[in-house]
């Protein structure tokens, strides 16, 4: 099974709250469950379990989701959710373009 979240990612990702004034935060990774439109953009997180960042599913938004959740998540034929092991951290505006 993957590890979703490893200490490199976490010690990038900023603080829960930290970036909620900024014009254009960093996506910093993306987690996806295959074969659905289901896709979670991290911005921020509490260093434990709560992130907040970009949700993509019936309705594309911004709000907060756990990592204990993410785990817990079956999919179609069982499939679980991962991580993109290729994604670039990139501004959210990026992120919002990709899902117009």
């Amino acid at each position: 099974m993957m590890k979703l979240l490893t200490k490199r990612i976490r010690s990038k990702l900023p603080e829960t709250y930290s970036t909620q004034y900024g014009k254009d935060p960093k996506v910093f990774c993306k987690f996806f469950l295959p074969m659905t439109r289901w896709t979670w953009y991290a911005t921020e997180f509490d260093g434990e379990d709560l992130f907040f960042g970009y949700v993509v599913g019936d309705y594309p938004e911004l709000g907060y989701f756990r990592l204990s959740e993410l785990i817990s998540i079956e999919g179609p034929y069982g499939l679980t959710v991962e991580r993109d092991l290729y994604f670039n951290p990139q501004p959210l505006s990026e992120i919002k373009k990709l899902h117009e």
